[in-house]
């Protein structure tokens, strides 16, 4: 149940930064002085904290949805085999945040 509500919570945290993501494109194709700005946002703390947050969210949302899909085919229907698949999902997240933690 958890993993399903991570999902669905990560999945509107995604469709609420794609007008961050357009921003940061429109700043990185425009004239030298948008590109400059949008590089300096994005060097920023804040900038790397929405970076962090959108990435993080980005792993949990790709690799939930691939036990997902596992599930919708058959595979691990059983309730141990899904609370396991859960647990696997939420620590290779939190490794990808860390390592995204770390890059940033």
């Amino acid at each position: 149940m958890l993993a399903s509500i991570g999902h669905r919570a990560t999945g509107l945290v995604l469709v609420l930064f794609v007008p961050l993501y357009l921003w940061l494109l429109h700043g990185m194709t425009g004239s030298p002085d948008s590109f400059t700005e949008t590089y300096n946002w994005l060097h920023s703390l804040l900038g790397k904290v929405c970076l962090w947050l959108g990435g993080t969210a980005y792993a949990y949302h790709f690799m939930n949805g691939i036990r997902f899909l596992l599930l919708d085919i058959g595979w691990g229907e059983g309730r141990a085999v899904m609370r396991n698949s859960a647990r696997l999902v939420l620590a290779l997240a939190a490794l990808v945040s860390l390592l995204l933690a770390v890059i940033l």
